[in-house]
């Protein structure tokens, strides 16, 4: 059974979680959105934090948080953000935080119509603005599956920003992994998984990882019923990526060790218009929490600039390694074998005295 978690948690090793897909919930208002809370359509209260720039936003930004995470997760990008001319606002999705269903999943699809809504309000609330939907993790598969499919509408967002999209989808996932996923969904649905002793880390950011192990707010143990339904997400977003319209600004660290290099390099390539409408940044010292590692200032720069032109050259270059990524000549220190502890990396960067 320890063989069977372990491998189970390497499927997804940062998951919330979730059970069976839940029908539909019937909307009957729009959404609305205020200071601290989305107001989705059906009722639902799902608590936000909102960042303001010190005059007139360049833009706005709906941030979508990852698996087992909530809106505290753009605590630090999205005071940075504000700083660099943007609004951000960030709210607990379903079964996240301190929404509704903690620790239930709520369905792939009410995942993406509250961030339609979402995105709607604000358009409303701000209609002379350019807004963007940034994701991160599943927050960003989540992203995909909003601003694509028959219920996206094409002009629902000036354009999308994924920070290490959550797109290991089935297709490119292991024989034994899907067959050992399947099973374990049918044979012990209730088993709780950690992949805590998987020894995979999301972040350099040790004092991150500190907070984030005494959060609350987190959750930290799956059930193996909510791997199929995150795995839908996933699928989604994955075969979704060759529909997006508008620009894209996708992030991707080469220490990431919880999204393989393999399906985001496919997804990359799917995308439907060329450069400079679709972008990749590629950054070598990147870990998966790209906007809170210890080099986030770098991406968040780029984030910023990118917004401003979505034309434009990126101020770090990252994006100059996309054609080496995306022919499989630079590689993800995963691929070439290695994988760092963030221990190493901070202590590196912060020598004693």
């Amino acid at each position: 059974m320890r063989r069977l978690g372990a491998l189970l948690a390497g499927v997804l090793s940062v998951a919330a979680c979730a059970g069976p897909e839940p029908p539909p919930m019937i909307e009957t208002t729009p959404g609305r959105v205020t200071d601290d809370a989305f107001l989705a359509g059906d009722g639902a209260v799902l608590p936000a934090r909102l960042w303001r720039p010190a005059g007139d936003p360049v833009a706005v930004v709906v941030a979508l948080h990852g698996f087992n995470d909530h809106a505290g997760a753009f605590e630090t990008a999205g005071p940075a953000l504000a700083a660099r001319g943007l609004l951000v606002f960030a709210y607990d999705q379903r079964g996240f935080g301190r929404a509704p269903g903690r620790g239930t999943w709520p369905g792939a699809a009410r995942l993406a119509a509250d961030a339609r809504a979402a995105v709607q309000a604000w358009r409303a609330r701000a209609p002379n603005t350019r807004l963007y939907l940034l994701g991160e993790s599943m927050g960003g598969a989540v992203a995909l599956a909003a601003a694509t499919g028959p219920d996206a509408p094409p002009d629902l967002v000036d354009g999308l920003i994924l920070s290490a999209p959550a797109v290991w989808a089935r297709s490119t996932m292991p024989w034994a992994q899907r067959a050992v996923l399947w099973l374990a969904a049918r044979l012990v649905p209730g088993l709780t998984l950690t992949g805590r002793s998987l020894g995979r880390y999301p972040s350099d950011n040790l004092p991150l990882l500190e907070r984030l192990a005494e959060d609350p707010l987190w959750i930290r143990a799956t059930r193996v019923a909510a791997m199929a339904g995150i795995v839908d997400v996933m699928d989604l977003a994955y075969a979704r990526a060759g529909t997006v319209r508008g620009p894209v600004l996708m992030l991707y660290g080469l220490n990431d060790q919880i999204i393989p290099a393999t399906p985001t390099r496919d997804v990359a390539r799917r995308l439907p218009e060329p450069p400079p409408h679709q972008r990749l940044a590629v950054y070598p010292e990147g870990w998966h929490m790209l906007l809170r590692d210890l080099q986030a200032a770098r991406v968040l720069d780029d984030i910023a600039a990118w917004v401003r032109d979505p034309q434009g050259p990126l101020p770090s270059g990252a994006d100059a390694r996309a054609p080496a990524f995306c022919a499989g000549t630079l590689r993800s220190r995963e691929e070439e074998g290695e994988r760092l502890h963030p221990r190493m990396v901070w202590e590196a960067s912060h020598p004693s005295p």
